[in-house]
């Protein structure tokens, strides 16, 4: 999964705990000694039984069939099984709820309270987190993971390296691109950074994590009527930003580093500028290239 299929850490790290659940719940007593040669569908079926029983739900029982799917079709391939006894085990059918959507106003007001509290670099950063989360629509992970080497200010672009490590360059707003070089000179000022390492955000000297960022959006977003305040429905906010100022959805998936966007399957490539204008017409803040 991870050398031939590129799969991001903590989807090596699920399957590694689905299958180590799987393996405790054949062999309570010595889990390591099971063997999957000769375990059954009815073993399977059974396992999930008592994962539903216990109140796990089909998206979770989803993910761990597709977990034991990986495990077994690895073991056909070596040679130690001649056949899956999951192959006909059905993935469980799961509703896709409504995104969760931030109204604009709430970001705009969140924005504006951070900007209001007292003056620290610490302020600083938040502001610019919930800043880009909405303004450019990246995935917290994709924030986390960039670089001072990652923005291009002499072109207003940054390059975000997405899931599977795949790599998109996309338009910012001149005010935003302000607001990241100044917290770029606040930081070097007030903060060591770690060796070998360009980290655009820091905390106590370390890149910042995920729990970290969450906490920083959910507190920003705590007057919001939203269900869920987090990085991700910041994310939706601003796809549904783009596609009800008149985006094209291809720029939008384009932009979002989708191969698809809802239920659309073609996955189309737009050039850089074609990115670029639909932002400029399209979203709420990309108006701050104009003042």
């Amino acid at each position: 999964m991870r050398y031939e299929l590129n799969r991001a850490p903590l989807t090596i790290e699920a399957y590694g705990l689905d299958i180590s659940q799987f393996q405790e719940w054949l062999s309570p007593d010595n889990p390591e000694k099971v063997d999957f040669a000769s375990v059954t569908t009815n073993d399977v079926r059974a396992w999930l039984a008592s994962l539903a029983k216990a109140g796990d739900t089909p998206r979770t029982l989803r993910r761990k069939i597709i977990s034991l799917r990986a495990l077994f079709r690895w073991m056909m391939k070596s040679g130690v099984i001649k056949s899956s006894p999951i192959r006909d085990v059905p993935l469980p059918k799961i509703s896709k709820p409504l995104p969760d959507l931030i109204k604009p106003i709430e970001i705009e007001n969140a924005i504006l309270n951070l900007e209001k509290e007292e003056e620290s670099s610490f302020n600083s950063m938040k502001v610019l987190i919930v800043d880009m989360l909405y303004s450019l629509g990246i995935r917290r992970a994709e924030l986390i993971g960039l670089n001072d080497s990652d923005i291009a200010f002499n072109k207003g672009e940054i390059k975000v390296t997405g899931k599977r490590s795949k790599q998109r360059v996309i338009p910012v707003p001149q005010k935003l691109m302000d607001k990241i070089k100044d917290w770029q000179l606040l930081r070097d000022r007030e903060m060591e950074k770690p060796e070998n390492e360009s980290p655009l955000f820091l905390i106590k000297g370390k890149r910042i994590t995920p729990n970290q960022v969450y906490k920083i959006v959910n507190e920003a977003l705590a007057e919001s009527t939203a269900r869920k305040k987090s990085p991700h429905a910041l994310r939706h906010s601003f796809a549904s930003g783009m596609l009800n100022g008149g985006a094209e959805i291809d720029s939008v998936r384009e932009f979002l580093g989708h191969a698809s966007l809802a239920t659309t399957q073609i996955y189309t490539h737009v050039s850089l500028n074609e990115i670029k204008k639909a932002y400029s017409a399209a979203h709420p803040r990309s108006s701050q290239n104009k003042k």
